[in-house]
């Protein structure tokens, strides 16, 4: 059955927004993506029924698009963000003026329900930068509207994400593991399970104007989460641990690859926690608050770290 309210999600056709669209469509809301390259969204289409899931071109350093996105809607979501500055998308003019405009669009269309995607480590007082963008973007969003509903998620795994994906693809091309930061400890969370969140507060369950914390089952160092990946990619490779500042020189491109497989941003933040805090699980602004229960890594890692084996799904040990 069609939902009457109408979702428009900016920053919808990447691996987070893909899977909050799909969970959105099941529920029968009508979705409107805003995004950069609305050629390149054509596999959202198919999550919904004919004509339900609609990306449309926006960009939020442009307030037009903005504004001809978020007509009509009942829920904006903000997903966009970038991790990495590269040409155009700085993080002052996404994470922060892009979060901003958004924000004063949604008001100004008389939007109900506003959510907003930061991450846990948002501080304006981080050593990374893109940490401290994030926490600006958030004070932004508040500033205009202190109803939105502010979702801090740990590192998201699942199909199609960049933290898992990219130590596989390492382990597969280099013969053993850099590790920066082998004690820094991370609440991995599932990207469905963030998902399920998003649509709770889409659906008006959770309290308006409060900050969600979502991380999954278990607190690990980054040492533990590369020996997860090596098992899971039937690897073996050594694990070398280094300090920070030969992270921050491999980040340079060294013309080998067209991109370094480490930026200095992700190194930097492989150095700091990245965990529930006390106070939102004392306070049951959690995955538990909400009543979900959180998938752990070993209950969805092994299906896709296989194709970094040696044989893919044809290795011996993955049979």
């Amino acid at each position: 059955m069609e939902h009457p309210d109408l979702v428009t999600i900016f920053g919808g056709s990447g691996f987070v927004g893909t899977q909050i669209v799909q969970e959105l469509a099941r529920a029968g809301y009508r979705v409107r993506v805003g995004v950069r390259r609305p050629d390149l969204a054509g596999h959202l289409r198919p999550l919904g029924s004919v004509g339900q899931v609609a990306p449309i071109q926006a960009n939020v350093r442009y307030p037009d698009s903005i504004a001809a996105a978020v007509r009509g809607a009942s829920v904006v979501i903000n997903l966009a963000a970038v991790g990495v500055e590269k040409g155009k998308q700085r993080f002052r003019a996404v994470n922060v003026m892009g979060a901003k405009r958004v924000a004063e669009a949604a008001k100004a269309a008389g939007v109900k329900t506003f959510i907003h995607m930061s991450v846990i480590g948002a501080d304006a007082g981080s050593a990374s930068l893109f940490a401290r963008s994030r926490a600006m973007g958030e004070a932004e969003v508040r500033a205009v509207l202190p109803s939105a509903i502010v979702f801090r998620p740990s590192v998201i795994f699942g199909p199609g994400d960049t933290f898992f994906n990219k130590l596989g693809l390492i382990s597969r091309m280099l013969p053993v593991m850099p590790l920066f930061g082998g004690q820094t400890q991370f609440q991995p969370v599932y990207v469905g399970d963030v998902a399920e969140a998003v649509a709770q507060a889409v659906q008006g369950s959770l309290k308006a104007g409060k900050t969600y914390e979502l991380g999954g089952p278990e607190v690990l160092t980054n040492r533990t989460l590369v020996e997860r990946v090596l098992r899971y990619a039937n690897r073996t490779n050594p694990i070398l641990p280094l300090p920070g500042f030969v992270g921050q020189i491999l980040a340079f491109p060294l013309g080998i690859l067209p991109n370094p497989l480490v930026t200095g941003e992700q190194v930097t933040l492989l150095g700091i926690d990245n965990v529930v805090s006390p106070e939102a699980s004392k306070e049951k602004r959690t995955l538990q608050g909400m009543g979900i229960v959180p998938r752990p890594l070993d209950a969805v890692l092994p299906g896709y770290l296989w194709r970094f084996s040696a044989n893919g799904q044809f290795d011996r040990q993955t049979a």
